[in-house]
């Protein structure tokens, strides 16, 4: 620690400069002989107890204060004045002095003990009389009285003390609260500093004119504290979300993947019907899918061929007559795989490769702490000849390692339109348990067949809120769209 005057804050002058004027002095004075905020007191506190050179003593007081009821006893009286002032009207048996009011049911036993306590009151033939001395105050009368300012406990007189135990015996008449002082002074390292202080004023910063007048050369400049702590700065970042997409586009171009787009508006020939999904499947329910009304429903973007070939596996597999209009139906996707099959539809023959989309998808469901109205999903495909449910598997556990995923398994399940199907599942360390991730399957040849795509198709996606959730070690969905800037501010960015 440097002593040279030009080391210190102006904060850090102010209060030495004070203090040295003070033997001992608390925060709030400090604040009101400074002019500086209490804000500005703490933080030059916190720094000079750094550097040494001033001691904080920290002490304690009890003070004793009025509660609500003794609050109201100070203002009408304890129940035995009361008691005292309805006899003195003229009120001499218990069921008239009840009858007025001035005391409650609850409190007449106390007001009598009271009275006869302090002597205010006889008893002649079975009437209550008050006597000379009901015209002095008792001595918890004037405790009472006292304790709009609270009195510190210590400095009570064994008399006041044990006035203090009678009110403690009644309720909710006394209130004891301790309170915390801190007493600054200080320190003899500082005391051999402050006649320094004044004695220059360095310049703090190096100016244009003191550049180019050459004065800087004469200039004494005060020190820079380089371990000092940096104000915390917050600059402008993407959503974390947007980072984890980012991560996954990254990841999936770096296996060898292309990326491919495609609308959010779909027929449902495209999200359904193409995929072998029977028109009458509860997903296509109003209450399960969004869909578009519109007063004519355009063309199925396909050709007469690829419609022709999905009515008939409709027919033929599920049984069912196929209605054109439905398919015709627009709906927001409810998956990003219709992208995909319009995709391979159209390559066909060239359909080796590998190929990934990111988007938006929509289900017409209750949001929850795991579901939501709209969120993203990712897709991968691949396409050869030879392709396999290993391939597939292995090129899974490869997208997880890389997004920080070690520990993964897979688990035989069903979608509509691939098989086999699997499900895959990844620990959470943080729940200490397997939670289902990714579906992925080989599309059936009820899919491909009649779109004319020869190789076979291994697919896999699922929701990219729970990969953030995964990272981010979060138990609700909806804290992703929630904007808490001091989540925002703490979740580090995401490594691409």
């Amino acid at each position: 620690m440097s002593s040279a005057p030009e080391a210190f804050h102006p904060i850090e002058r102010t209060i030495l400069n004070s203090l040295s004027k003070n033997v001992q002095v608390g925060a709030h004075s400090l604040a009101a002989s400074t002019g500086l905020s209490i804000d500005q007191i703490r933080r030059g506190i916190e720094w000079l107890k750094f550097k040494n050179l001033i001691s904080i003593e920290e002490s304690s007081t009890q003070r004793v204060f009025a509660a609500p009821e003794g609050i109201a006893a100070s203002q009408k009286g304890l129940p035995e004045r009361r008691l005292v002032n309805s006899l003195k009207e003229g009120k001499v048996t218990l069921s008239e002095v009840l009858a007025s009011g001035d005391i409650k049911n609850d409190e007449i036993n106390a007001a009598i003990a009271g009275a006869r306590r302090n002597q205010w009151i006889q008893l002649v033939e079975g009437k209550m009389i008050p006597t000379p001395l009901a015209t002095k105050k008792s001595p918890e009368e004037m405790f009472i009285e006292n304790l709009k300012r609270g009195i510190e406990i210590s400095k009570l007189t064994e008399e006041e003390k044990r006035v203090l135990e009678q009110l403690k015996k009644r309720p909710n008449y006394i209130d004891i609260k301790e309170e915390r002082e801190s007493r600054i002074s200080l320190t003899d390292a500082a005391k051999k500093i402050v006649p320094t202080l004044n004695q220059e004023n360095p310049e703090r910063r190096l100016t244009t004119e003191l550049i180019t007048s050459g004065k800087w050369k004469e200039t004494n400049f005060s020190a820079l504290d380089v371990e000092a702590p940096a104000p915390v700065i917050y600059p402008g970042r993407r959503h974390p979300l947007i980072e984890i997409i980012e991560e996954i586009k990254e990841i999936f171009i770096g296996l060898g993947f292309s990326e491919i787009e495609g609308p959010v508006i779909q027929s449902g020939f495209w999200n359904f019907d193409a995929l072998f999904t029977p028109q009458d499947h509860p997903a296509r329910e109003m209450q399960d899918t969004f869909y578009i009304s519109a007063q004519t429903q355009p063309p199925i973007s396909a050709s007469k061929d690829q419609i022709s070939k999905i009515s008939r596996v409709h027919k033929e597999r599920w049984n069912r007559q196929w209605n054109v209009q439905e398919a015709r139906r627009l709906v927001l996707r409810t998956h990003t795989t219709p992208v995909t099959v319009q995709h391979l539809a159209k390559a066909k023959s060239s359909d080796v490769g590998r190929f990934f989309s990111v988007g938006r998808v929509f289900r017409n469901e209750k949001v929850s702490y795991k579901h939501l109205v709209e969120f993203h999903q990712v897709e991968g495909v691949s396409t050869s000849e030879e392709a396999s449910i290993r391939d597939m598997m292995g090129l899974q556990k490869e997208f997880y390692a890389k997004m920080g995923i070690k520990r993964i398994k897979f688990w035989p399940t069903f979608f509509p339109y691939t098989e086999p199907s699997l499900q895959s599942m990844v620990y959470n360390e943080k729940l200490e348990k397997w939670v289902e991730l990714f579906g992925m399957g080989i599309f059936r040849p009820e899919v491909t067949k009649p779109l004319g795509i020869k190789n076979p198709v291994l697919a896999w996606g699922g929701g990219i809120e729970r990969i953030a959730m995964l990272r981010f070690g979060l138990d609700d969905v909806r804290e992703l769209y929630g904007n808490k800037l001091a989540w925002l501010r703490s979740v580090p960015k995401c490594q691409l």
